[in-house]
């Protein structure tokens, strides 16, 4: 459901050559979260809703035991929010059934006493200079909140409200080209707007105004219902295709390129393959997997695969519906975790890439960490991060002797379990050669009366393969 006072369509694009309207950001500080983290978060959070096209102009926080169960925020909080966005303050509060009045005092419930934390309102921060000629057209929420609290917040705001999961979805909406990739986005959209069309005002009045036939709320979700098993079954036709080339690629060297979205692994990419991927300074601008070949090229060729970027709270939905461009990753040969040097929150970065990887099964897949963009990094600091990490990988994707460095690692990795063997070819099976030369490395040729001894290098499961071919 997006709010009815804009659409997806009427949402900024970053490319737009008007001013970016404003936006607020709204968290709760939550026991156990420190204020570092609180900040990081948000700084996370504000890079998301600038990729969305907006401008973030301020943020409201406030320390609470849990979010408000009607509108995330307190009461008095709640009314500093509506002061910035010009909305009423007003959220139409609903107070949960069988509440006592101890737990309205705790969780601040209209109608109960204020908690402490309300109490300490004032302790949040607030926008510091927010353009007053131009209202806020965005209030996002770092947090996944229900949609009555997002309806809630929404009528105290007037104004739109996204919760961090939405905003994701949304970025995934926009930067999803291929058709397989357009699809996965619409159906994690439409499973996350599903419960949320009980909110929207027009549902409310269909439900009122039901007759005989079947109630409207009940037809949307029907609508919402079949468009996901149209989805999917579409899907499934384009996974087949997928899967069909994939099964041609199983038996090559393959390299895919894993971690944080923004860490680097599209200008990596490109910088490894020599190839036009697309590189914008913003998160999620990859969705769709690209695969290349190593350059310049090596034989038997190294394929190389760059994959969607993961992010702290990745909506569960979307990494069920990328599962499959996931694959990649579970499938590969070796994984490349790319991580942005230069931020400091990149421990806590790795361990999300690790937890997804987890999730779809490639936790076992043979695996290279690599520090990128280390040209953003003092030397003190470079050298600090070497001595912590001694089996990493340091680089710049900028830097061609880096990645030269890099390509001969990969090649490395591989060569590393060659076996040599010397297979004997019968010249009517002469067409064996052509295929030795692609798959594996010729080291050298004898020709006998018996027919042609080849030297050849390569992984034991080709050499082993060759061998049993000859064999029969």
């Amino acid at each position: 459901m997006l709010a009815p006072h804009m659409t997806s369509a009427d949402r900024p694009t970053p490319s737009s050559s008007a001013p970016p309207p404003p936006a607020l950001l709204v968290a709760v500080k939550l026991p156990g979260v420190t204020d570092l983290e609180l900040e990081a978060s948000l700084d996370e959070l504000e890079r998301l809703v600038k990729t969305l096209g907006y401008q973030v102009v301020g943020r409201v926080t406030q320390a609470r035991a849990t979010l408000a169960p009607s509108a995330v925020l307190g009461e008095g909080k709640l009314a500093d929010l509506a002061a910035l966005t010009g909305g009423s303050g007003d959220a139409t509060l609903v107070v949960p059934r069988k509440v006592d009045k101890a737990r309205a005092r705790r969780e601040g419930i209209a109608g109960g006493v204020p908690s402490p934390e309300e109490e300490a309102d004032g302790d949040g921060e607030e926008a510091a200079a927010i353009d007053g000629s131009r209202p806020i057209a965005l209030v996002a929420v770092d947090h996944e909140i229900s949609p009555s609290q997002l309806r809630n917040l929404e009528r105290a705001a007037g104004t739109e409200v996204l919760d961090r999961t939405g905003v994701i979805i949304e970025i995934f909406h926009r930067h999803a080209h291929s058709r397989e990739a357009r699809m996965q986005v619409e159906i994690a959209r439409l499973r996350y707007e599903s419960p949320r069309v009980r909110e929207s005002p027009r549902g409310k009045e269909r439900q009122q105004g039901r007759g005989s036939g079947e109630a409207g709320l009940e037809l949307d979700r029907r609508k919402i219902r079949d468009r996901i098993a149209e989805l999917k079954e579409e899907l499934e036709s384009v996974l087949r295709e997928n899967n069909v080339r994939r099964a041609q690629r199983r038996e090559a060297r393959r390299v895919a390129l894993v971690g944080y979205t923004n860490a680097g692994k599209s200008s990596l990419m490109r910088a490894l393959t020599g190839s036009d991927v697309y590189v914008e300074n913003k998160l999620f601008a990859t969705l769709d997997t690209t695969v290349r070949a190593l350059a310049p090229e090596v034989t038997p060729r190294i394929l190389v695969s760059d994959t969607v970027g993961f992010i702290k709270k990745l909506p569960h939905d979307l990494v069920a519906s990328f599962k499959s461009t996931l694959d990649e990753a579970a499938e590969a040969s070796l994984l490349l975790h790319v991580v942005d040097a230069s931020d400091s929150g990149w421990q806590a970065q790795l361990a999300v890439t690790r937890e997804v990887l987890a999730e779809i099964g490639a936790q076992t897949v043979p695996s290279r960490l690599v520090m990128n963009k280390v040209d953003r990094l003092e030397p003190a600091a470079l050298e600090a991060l070497r001595a912590e990490l001694p089996d990493a990988w340091f680089l710049s994707a900028k830097s061609p002797s880096d990645v030269a460095e890099l390509r001969q690692r990969i090649i490395e990795f591989f060569e590393a379990a060659y076996v040599e063997a010397e297979l004997l070819v019968p010249y009517t099976e002469q067409r064996l050669l052509a295929e030795m030369h692609a798959e594996a490395q010729v080291l050298g040729t004898r020709y006998e009366e018996e027919g042609i001894f080849v030297r050849v290098r390569g992984a034991q499961e080709t050499v082993a393969a060759f061998s049993a071919r000859l064999a029969q």
